[in-house]
């Protein structure tokens, strides 16, 4: 017996030292998002066939956490023990395609030295007025030599990686209750009676991922759903897009109404299913859409979508504020001590960040002096991607809050320009946090009470 004592205490100083490399030396909360919140999962359904009703199915996976903020281990348990990988599951995801550079502004010269030096055009399409190409580079260079080679053949061109977008959103417990329309937590006319003139004519634009426009929803809206990317590709999951479609204009009578019930919506799928837990979307796509959208005269484009810095998507951006389009971003799901993401970080875009029904900052939203308005992002009552309804989190429903407000807005006055519409949100927006402007909840919680009332640029201050 004696003799074995050594054998047991190492076996136990094995296992001790396993569970203190997995676990590493995080507080305790964050050791248990990292085994149980399945963070890099872009889809917080598994799949379509797992969207159930009322929030009573799907795999609405919070780590134990509840849709406030608060710890109920029994929760991290319930889902622990079928899911015992979830470590893996939050190891980094690429930020760009491996072996693409895009470019928009090439010239046909361009194009075919570019080609005799061993580059592949994959595909290209116009878009802003100029050639947008995306290129494969030739074996054995690295991608930052490959862009420096494009980068002197075009000089007068955007260059860039073909880098990845992903939807924000996270998993959320189902809640009951008015609360669960979020709309009354900004003040939101809600009903087409309150709405009045103001909701007449509005057109919204959505870059996003695939929608289910058979949704009762939608039943008697107008819908427009253009699918950008290569039908070859996988479709993207339904989830997402058609939890922000149905908030930005589900029907009056549904049972998910959404804020402005009246607009035509202009949907553009310019996503594609990678792999079962991730929607991903490229730079170029997301170029296309943008140029699609402004084509269409829209008074606001929704992005409830996020990624890293590129100088092809921010010409893009730069370009539709130039028509007067105002373009509403998601904050981002990484956490307070996260980089900004893109677009919501670019200058001209409105970045929203989402707070729950006590008007707290959800806990995984971005900071930073980027942030512009916050509004409702937790546990926010939607359409499931099938049937039926069920609640939703992440800085990508809140984001939808603030694009209505604005495409109101515009309606109304025509007059106003990107802008206008960004002092005008600003001034009347609830201070939180802070006084005046900061890095969480910026200008404060949307006001949505003066959206059909506000008229005229001229009785605006300065907000810088």
């Amino acid at each position: 017996m004696l003799d074995s004592l050594p054998l047991l205490r190492a076996v136990l100083l094995g296992f001790v030292a396993a569970v203190l490399v997995l676990v590493g030396n995080a507080p305790i909360g964050e050791r248990f998002q990292l085994l149980g919140t399945g963070e890099a999962l872009a889809d917080d359904d598994g799949d379509d066939g797992d969207d159930g009703d009322d929030g009573a199915g799907g795999d609405d996976d919070d780590g134990g956490f509840d849709d406030d903020g608060g710890y109920d281990p029994r929760r991290l348990f319930r889902r622990f023990l079928p899911r015992q990988n979830r470590a893996a599951q939050a190891r980094p995801v690429a930020d760009r395609a491996p072996d693409e550079i895009v470019g928009l502004g090439f010239v046909p010269a361009e194009l075919d030295q570019l080609s005799a030096s061993g580059f592949e055009v994959l595909e290209q399409s116009p878009a802003f007025g100029a050639e947008l190409v995306k290129l494969r580079i030739p074996a054995g260079l690295t991608l930052e030599t490959a862009r420096q080679q494009v980068e002197t053949v075009a000089p007068q061109a955007a260059i860039d990686f073909n880098h990845y977008f992903r939807p924000e959103q996270d998993a959320a417990r189902p809640c009951a209750g008015d609360g669960c329309l979020a709309r009354t937590l900004v003040g939101w006319p809600a009903t087409p009676e309150r709405l009045g003139s103001c909701g007449t004519g509005v057109r919204i634009g959505l870059v996003d991922t695939a929608i289910n426009p058979d949704h009762s929803a939608f039943d008697g809206g107008e819908l427009e759903v253009i699918r950008l990317t290569d039908a070859k590709l996988p479709e993207s999951g339904r989830q997402h897009g058609t939890a922000v479609a149905a908030l930005l204009v589900g029907s009056a009578a549904g049972r998910t109404p959404g804020l402005a019930p009246s607009a035509k919506l202009t949907a553009v799928d310019a996503f594609y299913r990678a792999s079962r837990s991730d929607d991903l979307s490229d730079a170029y796509n997301l170029v296309r859409a943008l140029d699609l959208l402004a084509g269409r005269d829209v008074h606001v484009v929704n992005l409830s979508f996020a990624g890293p810095a590129n100088r092809l998507l921010e010409d893009a951006v730069e370009k539709v504020a130039e028509r007067g389009i105002v373009m509403v971003a998601a904050a981002g799901n990484g956490g307070p001590r996260s980089k900004p993401v893109y677009p919501a970080a670019y200058e001209t875009v409105l970045a929203v960040t989402a707070v729950d029904r006590r008007k707290r900052p959800y806990r995984r939203a971005g900071r930073g002096d980027h942030i512009d308005l916050a509004a409702p992002g937790v546990a926010v009552w939607t359409a499931a991607s099938i049937s039926g309804a069920r609640p939703r989190t992440g800085t990508s429903f809140a984001a939808p809050f603030v694009a209505a407000a604005a495409a109101l807005m515009k309606a109304s006055d025509p007059r106003l320009s990107v802008e206008d519409i960004h002092r005008a949100l600003a001034v009347e927006a609830e201070d939180l946090g802070e006084p005046g402007k900061d890095p969480v909840f910026g200008w404060g919680l949307l006001n949505a009470r003066t959206v059909c009332g506000f008229s005229g640029p001229a009785v605006l201050p300065r907000i810088d």
